[in-house]
């Protein structure tokens, strides 16, 4: 039987949480909360795309089109005198609009060609902000607005506006999956082809989803130049970004909103064990990625899904085929996942 935590004692845990992480910068060094920034953007970005993938079956691979823009809207804004922390929310609504046309151009493809559509809307979305000489061209530009501040008050800005975000993302992600929106999401998630028999607004729910994801990713890239006080188009609008959430949630689990969380925390542990051995540290990370999607295919936060038991093991029909299963470890939830692949052949 899977016990449920009391909600009231977890979002009290939630609140002692984010108090504790936002008093950071009064208690460690600055390299450690320059850590935790790239690690909170890389989790709000992993989480958009969980929304895109795990609820909507939307994969994308272009998701790096919206950090771009985010990025260059806050630059285009501190160049005409916006303060940068004040650009951020400019960012994401910007992004989110743009989203509105480029939907409509995506949404005609399925599958691997949505897939490959939206890395091509990115592709083209950097080829038109190099054609800007005001923002840098190719070579890109520094961020303007921030040289006036002391570095140590600057990072400890960044770090509470970085935090401020993922709060803010994984709160929405939160409420929108308990909305009336969520349980569409969840149904489409489970059978499409069934969620449209019995009324549900596929096409809808899978547009809001896409400008909500816009819109987070915005955020991320408005937070990446903020940064790292610059921007360079080739960087920004890289393929890595959608890499890395990529893997990030797939170890983490596609589908669970705990996922991202796990999968970043995964992904930085072994980007900092790794960060000299050079080859060797995409090397494991490949290797993590393809363990994971072969032994336990829906990642870490399967093992969360239904309390203690692991969600490996459930059934075609997504009933728990062992329900009284406790935590089953590396080992029982791959022998699941095994076992759950037979019953379906």
């Amino acid at each position: 039987m899977s016990v449920r935590r009391p909600a009231g004692w977890t979002a009290l845990a939630a609140a002692v949480a984010v108090v504790a992480l936002a008093s950071l910068p009064y208690v460690v060094y600055a390299n450690v909360t320059n850590l935790l920034v790239n690690l909170f953007i890389l989790l709000v970005l992993a989480s958009m795309w969980n929304l895109l993938a795990g609820y909507a079956g939307l994969i994308s691979v272009g998701q790096q089109a919206f950090i771009g823009l985010g990025a260059y809207t806050v630059l285009f804004l501190a160049q005409g005198g916006v303060d940068p922390f004040l650009a951020i929310p400019a960012a994401a609504v910007v992004c989110a609009v743009i989203a509105v046309p480029t939907s409509l151009l995506v949404f005609r493809l399925r599958a691997e060609y949505f897939a490959i559509g939206t890395w091509v809307v990115a592709e083209v979305f950097q080829l038109v902000v190099v054609r800007f000489a005001s923002l840098g061209g190719g070579t890109g530009s520094a961020l303007p607005g921030l040289a006036g501040l002391d570095p140590a008050l600057r990072q400890a800005f960044t770090y509470w506006a970085t935090l401020a975000v993922v709060v803010a993302s994984l709160l929405g992600v939160y409420l929108l999956l308990r909305s009336r929106l969520g349980l569409d999401l969840t149904a489409i998630r489970d059978d499409e082809v069934g969620a449209r028999s019995v009324g549900v607004r596929t096409g809808r729910a899978k547009r809001i989803v896409y400008l909500v994801a816009a819109a987070g990713c915005g955020a991320g890239g408005a937070l990446l130049i903020i940064s790292q006080l610059n921007v360079q188009p080739a960087a920004i609008f890289s393929v890595r970004w959608s890499a890395y959430v990529i893997f990030a949630t797939v170890i983490g689990g596609v589908g669970f909103i705990e996922g991202p969380i796990l999968g970043v925390v995964v992904f930085f542990a072994l980007q900092q064990a790794l960060a000299d051995q050079g080859a060797w540290y995409l090397i494991v990370l490949g290797c993590v990625a393809v363990a994971m999607a072969l032994g336990c295919r829906r990642g870490c936060g399967g093992w969360s899904a239904a309390g203690s038991t692991c969600a490996c093991s459930r059934s075609a029909t997504g009933s728990i085929s062992t329900p009284t299963a406790r935590w089953p470890g590396w080992a029982g939830c791959a022998a699941a996942c095994a076992a759950g692949r037979r019953g379906r052949a």
